[in-house]
């Protein structure tokens, strides 16, 4: 049996990115959605921060969307 080590080491790396990206991703719309500033009254919570979650939330989907496509296709 014949392991192609090079490749299995790219695939742990691009795993690895991948992995972390997400992770890094939801917690910066995590931090972006607990903003402090704000109206009280509306949760704290501002409309540009409400934005960049909802981006960083969208990229980690679209990230694990192209993962499963890879996966499927």
């Amino acid at each position: 049996m014949h392991v192609d080590w090079e490749t299995l080491g790219a695939i742990a790396v691009v795993a690895a990115a991948a992995a972390v990206s997400v992770v890094l991703l939801v917690s910066l719309a995590l931090v972006a959605s607990s903003s402090r500033a704000g109206d009280p009254a509306a949760g704290g919570r501002t409309p540009g921060g409400t934005a960049v979650a909802g981006l960083c939330l969208l990229a980690a989907a679209l990230l694990v969307g192209y993962g499963v496509h890879l996966i499927i296709a």
